[in-house]
């Protein structure tokens, strides 16, 4: 006799099996990268100039006295002095007429400065950003996301208030959402409840930073992502296909919001 439970028939196994929220992103994001590939370059530079996150610009509508200071900044540490000269003019441009552009703090997390930094953001947003959605579901997993990206964004005006380099890409809020998931997937689930319906596996529970510090692989994989970040910084090297060096600032600020943000996401009954 077949003593086995009496299944409901299974459907087509999906080719990518992620939630339909980070789907949505990764396919958003993608479409706004194949709308400016086609895109005449000075209507992309206007696209450029008017979603993306430049700290100079904040700081020259704040404070107009700091034009020259972020002019003479944008030309430092440059050796080539065409190049310099170039970033100079570019920072003369910003500030003439400089303002704030609240809605940059958000806008600048949906472009990026290539195929294969839009590839290598989209990568870890599938692996990180599958795990929150289908633990906290999109609206949650989306104020996640969206306060990493703010953020990053005020992180790195506050580090690098000078810098008229645009900062672009979704790093900040996927970094967000690296730590959250970092705070309950790096530990073996619970036991299964006598009263719980026996196809839904347990949630493992959220841990606690004292937990979080003994938990050996938990702590390996946040001290590789923050000092992979921080080196790669330091050295302005490009990381993830990025065009230009990578914004350590912006991604520590988005750890930082995720990590200890995502308490506040807990329903009540389970914090």
């Amino acid at each position: 006799m077949d003593a086995s439970p009496d299944l409901p028939r299974q459907g087509r196994v999906p080719v990518f099996n992620l939630p339909g929220i980070v789907t949505a992103s990764i396919a958003v994001l993608a479409a706004i990268h194949v709308v400016r590939s086609v895109l005449p370059d000075a209507l992309d530079l206007s696209v450029l100039l008017d979603l993306a996150f430049i700290p100079a610009r904040w700081t020259a509508a704040l404070d107009p006295s700091r034009a020259a200071e972020i002019v003479r900044a944008a030309g430092e540490a440059v050796s080539e002095p065409a190049i310099a000269a170039a970033r100079r003019e570019f920072a003369r441009y910003l500030v003439s007429d400089a303002s704030a552009m609240p809605w940059t703090f958000v806008s600048y997390a949906l472009l990026h400065g290539s195929w294969t930094h839009l590839i290598f953001n989209s990568v870890w947003l599938a692996a990180f950003g599958a795990p929150v959605a289908r633990r906290y579901g999109a609206l949650r997993y989306g104020l996640i996301a969206l306060a990493g990206i703010v953020a990053g964004a005020a992180l790195h005006l506050f580090l690098d208030p000078d810098s008229a380099m645009p900062l672009v890409g979704a790093s900040a809020g996927i970094s967000a959402l690296m730590a959250a998931a970092a705070r309950f997937v790096f530990q073996p689930p619970p036991p299964f409840l006598s009263a719980a319906p026996w196809q839904l596996p347990p949630r493992p529970p959220l841990q606690t930073i004292p937990e979080l510090m003994r938990n050996r692989t938990a702590m390996l994989f946040l001290g590789v992502l923050l000092a992979t970040n921080l080196l790669f910084g330091l050295l302005a090297l490009p990381l993830g296909g990025a065009d230009g060096p990578i914004a350590w600032d912006a991604h520590l600020g988005g750890f930082l919001a995720g990590f200890f943000l995502l308490p506040l996401m807990e329903p009540r009954g389970r914090r």
